[in-house]
């Protein structure tokens, strides 16, 4: 017997138990959505995670910690001491070892390496507006040439270009606080910086650092720095740090600091020649691979379910072909009597489980793609992903692919009901009430 005509027959039988095929695939269809929806947002939060780390992260950069293992969950526990050796405490934290000046004017002197920006500890006491009435606290950092920003007003330098030693850029949440009335006002006033530095126990000295708003920053939907923090040049950065860490332990010390590798050099080959002189190094690729290691985690959790739905219904298959089988167990005789052989019985009942896998694949994936489409305007707004960027991303191939697959998995489930079938004795059979 042809294996079309087997299908076809199978196709044929279940129609006959339409409500019994309709619940089965039913079953089959949850485990079917829940996947479906799981390789959407995967694929989704990567397309994401990658369009965020292409438009707003410079390649070329490098992040040099002082030891290897600082990427890999730092140290932890006591550290021995030596001489040799710089260590940083941080409040609830172990001690770190830290890069100090000696390290960064080493690194920034390599051919391949076009510039270092250590990240200062820049302590400010507040930041005032023009008036000099309205003071709020803030963290100060220095601006990151490698990361585009989201600007609401006045202007930022490309990539790999910093803003000006007098210029500073704020965040879209200082610009009322400080008395201003809309993000465009702020830009070209002079904003001052309080600092102060403690050289003893009760002697305080204090300084002012005046700079220009050049830029104020939002939020973006792809968008990596923080906006709660005012930016700086690195030699303004630089200044502020000396002046309030000097005299004390921090003093010309960074946990890490950020360095751009010369253009048509590849950032793993500088990389690796760092680790050999003991740094801690991460590319841009390498933080994209612990974003994708993130969302892959996830992925596997809701994977997880959908899995445990389809071991529900492999009993569910496994129960309607047995019922199946001692329900036709006549006609099975009868076929077997006018000449069909086991094997083809066999496939007809396994075929059977496959049509039903299909059906139930199909009927969970398509409602989760229609789900799934109507829902991502409303999950890009709730996420504020920005335009056009959307967490559940079908793609055909992974749907056709799990149809596939549930079909294979069908026909297993259903491999134990058909060989029953297949075992039948014609007469026997035939002589079933």
């Amino acid at each position: 017997m042809r294996t079309f005509d087997i299908v076809r027959r199978a196709g044929r039988s279940l129609k006959h138990a339409k409500i019994r095929t309709i619940l089965t695939s039913l079953s089959i269809a949850v485990g079917a959505f829940t996947l479906t929806i799981a390789i959407a947002a995967g694929e989704g939060a990567r397309q994401y995670t990658d369009t965020l780390l292409s438009s707003n992260i410079d390649p070329q950069i490098l992040v040099i910690a002082k030891e290897k293992n600082f990427f890999e969950g730092g140290q932890s526990g006591p550290q021995e001491y030596s001489e040799d050796s710089s260590l940083m405490s941080r409040p609830g934290a172990n001690p770190v070892a830290v890069l100090d000046q000696e390290d960064v004017d080493n690194i920034e002197a390599r051919d391949d390496i076009s510039s270092i920006s250590p990240s200062y500890t820049i302590s400010a006491e507040y930041i005032a507006g023009p008036d000099l009435e309205h003071k709020y606290t803030v963290d100060v950092v220095q601006y990151d040439m490698g990361i585009t920003q989201e600007v609401v007003s006045g202007e930022l330098p490309e990539l790999r270009t910093s803003i000006e030693d007098d210029q500073i850029a704020i965040p879209e949440a200082y610009v009322e606080l400080l008395g201003f009335d809309n993000p465009d006002e702020t830009i070209g006033k002079e904003l001052t910086i309080r600092l102060q530095k403690t050289t003893g126990v009760s002697t305080q000295q204090g300084k002012d650092f005046t700079y220009e708003v050049v830029a104020v920053v939002g939020r973006s939907a792809t968008a990596l720095t923080a906006t709660d923090s005012v930016q700086v040049s690195n030699s303004s950065a630089r200044a502020m740090s000396n002046f309030s860490t000097e005299g004390t332990p921090s003093y010309q010390k960074y946990v890490i600091a950020t360095a751009s590798v010369v253009e048509g050099v590849d950032p793993a080959v500088v990389k690796a020649e760092l680790v050999e002189q003991g740094y801690g190094v991460q590319t841009a690729e390498d933080l994209q691979s612990l974003l994708f290691t993130i969302v892959n985690t996830l992925q596997g959790i809701v994977i997880g379910f959908g899995i445990l739905a389809l071991i529900t219904s492999v009993f569910g298959i496994i129960n309607t072909q047995y019922i199946s089988v001692l329900e036709r167990t006549r006609e099975i005789g009868l076929m077997k009597a006018l000449g069909m052989r086991g094997r083809h019985v066999s496939r007809l009942f396994q075929f059977e489980a496959a049509w039903i896998g299909f059906l139930g694949g199909v009927i969970g994936s398509l409602l989760a793609v229609f789900i799934g489409v109507l829902s991502n305007p409303a999950i890009t707004e709730q996420l504020t992903l920005g335009e056009d960027n959307y967490l559940l991303v079908f793609e055909p191939l992974p749907i056709v692919l799990l149809v596939v697959a549930l079909m294979v998995i069908a026909m297993v489930a259903g491999l134990l009901p058909a060989r029953k079938a297949a075992k039948l004795d014609p007469i026997e059979a035939l002589r079933t009430e």
